[in-house]
C-alpha cells in the first residue's frame, strides 16, 4: 500500500493564490498529455506518486484531457481511488470547461448549460464529490459573460467545487470576469495563462490586473511546449513532440527561435541551471506567478523542475542578458483565446 514520504512538505516552497487562504505549490503537475488512454500506465502512476511524495499537491486536468477526451480524469479517478483517497483533504484537484467536448451545441464554450454538465460528467470520471478548482478554460465571445461566471457561481453554490478561476482570458475581460464574481460572492481565486521566456503575452496588463483584484496566477506551459529544453538545441528528436506532430506546431522552430534558445541555454548554463530549471525559475521570479504548471513525460523532468525551486533569484545583470534573447517567438497556441477575452 502506497504511503508518502512524511517529510513531502518540507520539499518545495507554497505561495497564495491572490488574496485568498489557499496555498499552492511553486510548481503544479498538469496532466494534459501522457496521463490519457485505457489505463493509467507505471509511468504515469510513478510521476504522480513521486511528484506528491515531493510536495506537489495540485493536479490539473480538463474534461477533454487524454486522449481520448475524458481518459485523464479517469485515470487520475482511478489512482485517487486505488492511493490516494485516504490524502484527498491533502490535495488541490482542478478541472476546467471551455473547449470541445462532444458534438451538439452544448459541447464547448461557456453556457451555463456546457459548464454545469460538464462539471458532473468531470466529477463522475474522477470519482469525488467536489472538485478543488473549476475553471471557464477560455473566454466565450458569445455567450454573455455573466452567464459563465454565474455558471462558476452556481458550482461553488452547489458543494461541486470548492473556488473557481478562469483561463486564457484577456485584461480587459478577466477584469470584468473578476467584477461579476465578486458581486455573486464567489470571488475569482486564479487565472491560468500561457506564459515563458518566448511568450510574453502576459506582461501586457495580465499581470497588473491580476495584482489590482487579487487574484492568483498559475502559468502553464512554461517550458514552450518543450522549446526551452535542451531538446531542440541540435535538430528535432524523433520521439519528440515536434516529430510526432502531437500538440506542437514545427513552425515554432524557426531558426531565430533555436538561437535564442541556444543563448538562453548559454545563460542558464552560467548559472548552474540546466535551461528548463532556468525557465521556471524566470517565470517564478514575478512574485504575481503563485506556481508554474508543468507537463512530463517522465519522473526524472519533473525531478528536475523541482529542483528549480532552489535557485529562484536572478541578478540584475542576468535579467537584463536573458530580456535580449526571450521576446515573443509567436509560440502562442491559445492567442486566440486571450485576444478574444480582450486586449
Amino acid at each position: 500500500m502506497y504511503q508518502p514520504d512524511p517529510d513531502r512538505y518540507s520539499k518545495v516552497p507554497y505561495a497564495r493564490s491572490g488574496r485568498s487562504g489557499l496555498d499552492l505549490p511553486s510548481v503544479s503537475l498538469g496532466l494534459w498529455h501522457n496521463f490519457g488512454g485505457d489505463s493509467l500506465s507505471a509511468e504515469a502512476r510513478t510521476m504522480i506518486l513521486n511528484s506528491f511524495d515531493n510536495g506537489i499537491t495540485h493536479f490539473d486536468l480538463a474534461n477533454n484531457y487524454g486522449p481520448p477526451a475524458g481518459s485523464a480524469e479517469s485515470n487520475f479517478g482511478s489512482l485517487l481511488a486505488s492511493d490516494l483517497a485516504a490524502y484527498r483533504d491533502e490535495l488541490i484537484i482542478s478541472t476546467k470547461a471551455g473547449y470541445w467536448m462532444y458534438d451538439g451545441p452544448y459541447g464547448e464554450f461557456g453556457s451555463r448549460k456546457y459548464l454545469t454538465a460538464s462539471l458532473d460528467q468531470s466529477l463522475s470520471r474522477l470519482g469525488v464529490e467536489y472538485v478543488d478548482i473549476y475553471y471557464s478554460h477560455r473566454f466565450d465571445p458569445v455567450t454573455p459573460l455573466e452567464e459563465t461566471m454565474g455558471a462558476l457561481d452556481q458550482a461553488v453554490r452547489s458543494g461541486k467545487a470548492l473556488y473557481v478561476g478562469i483561463s486564457s482570458y484577456g485584461p480587459e475581460k478577466t477584469r470584468e470576469a473578476a467584477s461579476i464574481l465578486r458581486e455573486l460572492g464567489t470571488p475569482c481565486l486564479i487565472h491560468q495563462p500561457s506564459y515563458s521566456m518566448l511568450n510574453r503575452w502576459i506582461e501586457g496588463g495580465l499581470l497588473d490586473v491580476l495584482e489590482e483584484e487579487g487574484i492568483g496566477c498559475i502559468v502553464f506551459s512554461p517550458l514552450a511546449q518543450g522549446m526551452l529544453t535542451d531538446k531542440y538545441l541540435n535538430g528535432v528528436p524523433e520521439t519528440s513532440r515536434a516529430a510526432t506532430a502531437d500538440s506542437f506546431d514545427t513552425r515554432f522552430l524557426t531558426e531565430p527561435n533555436v538561437e535564442r534558445v541556444r543563448q538562453l541555454n548559454e545563460i542558464a548554463a552560467n548559472r548552474g541551471q540546466s535551461l528548463a530549471q532556468m525557465a521556471i525559475a524566470w517565470v517564478l521570479r514575478d512574485p504575481r506567478v503563485t506556481s508554474a504548471l508543468m507537463g512530463a513525460s517522465s519522473w526524472l523532468q519533473i525531478k528536475e523542475a523541482l529542483e528549480a525551486v532552489e535557485n529562484v533569484g536572478f541578478t540584475n545583470d542576468e535579467l537584463d542578458e536573458i530580456d535580449r534573447h526571450a521576446v515573443d517567438g509567436d509560440i502562442n497556441l491559445w492567442a486566440a483565446s486571450s485576444e478574444a477575452g480582450g486586449s
